[in-house]
């Protein structure tokens, strides 16, 4: 009974947290410019805090500010299109991060500059494509939730053997393969409605991105793990920090970019993603 009282109880707080922040996430995305750079910033630089709240150490001061000074003119440089030098500026604070940082940990200081770096700038960069980067957004985003709902229903619902046990002990393999079911069936929807061809493609990319998602949700696990804390943070209730709920996104965000900047250049991005 406790249990079952303590699920529903995580499941408003998340469903409440979801209709505060869906809509916010959708409406900046419609809006582009500014507003969509000021929100990822945002996110960006509060999951560096958290990261670095995770990593503790007594130099982790330094290591903040001189990786969220880097990360900062990074994204105010994504913001205003110039990806190559927001990419240049990104490493130096990744590099004045690292050498700030103790001996044991210098690997982790410059991925968290890293980390947080793609979660403001993938982002930033498939927008920028004003033909086709408020439909690239759309579909990251109906990809990455549409796999994170239905993997938490079916996971409750069906149950069965741990996706990965040693790293987290509730994700299941029926609910990873569900959650990438519907992802391909909400990413063929939105690009029918957005009147996309190439479905086939689409339902590819949905495949690789479900999946990378649900990858970088582990990924968090096991930092989470290696740190001994259960949540990134308390910012979010039945999340916990905005780390918790942006795991899956900056991983398959990461990869959105990447095939975007592969096939359609720093120009057309979004086109390069969703085009074939």
């Amino acid at each position: 009974m406790g249990d079952a009282q303590s699920g529903a109880g995580e499941l408003a707080l998340r469903v409440a947290s979801a209709v505060v922040l869906a809509p916010l996430a959708i409406g900046t995305a419609y809006l582009g410019g500014w507003p969509f750079v000021a929100f990822w910033s945002v996110a960006a630089l509060i999951v560096f805090w958290e990261w670095t709240s995770l990593m503790g150490g007594a130099d982790r001061r330094s290591v903040l500010m001189a990786g969220g000074a880097g990360l900062a003119l990074a994204l105010a440089l994504a913001g205003a299109h110039r990806f190559r030098s927001a990419i240049i500026v990104l490493a130096m604070g990744t590099l004045g991060a690292a050498a700030l940082s103790g001996r044991g940990q210098r690997g982790w200081a410059a991925g968290g500059v890293c980390y947080a770096g793609a979660i403001g700038i993938a982002p930033v960069l498939l927008r920028s494509d004003d033909a086709y980067g408020f439909t690239a957004v759309l579909l990251l985003f109906a990809i990455v939730w549409t796999t994170d709902i239905a993997a938490y229903f079916a996971g409750r619902a069906i149950g069965g053997p741990l996706l990965l046990p040693r790293v987290s002990p509730k994700k299941t393999w029926s609910g990873a393969i569900a959650g990438l079911a519907a992802a391909v069936i909400a990413a063929i929807v939105l690009a029918k409605i957005a009147g996309l061809s190439g479905l086939p493609a689409i339902a590819m990319i949905a495949v690789l991105l479900s999946a990378v998602s649900q990858a970088g949700d582990l990924f968090e696990s096991a930092l989470k793990r290696k740190f001994g804390a259960k949540d990134s943070g308390h910012l979010i209730p039945g999340h916990g920090g905005l780390m918790d709920r942006l795991d899956g996104f900056v991983a398959a965000a990461f990869v959105a970019m990447l095939i975007g900047l592969v096939r359609g250049g720093w120009e057309m991005p979004a086109r390069g993603l969703l085009l074939w």
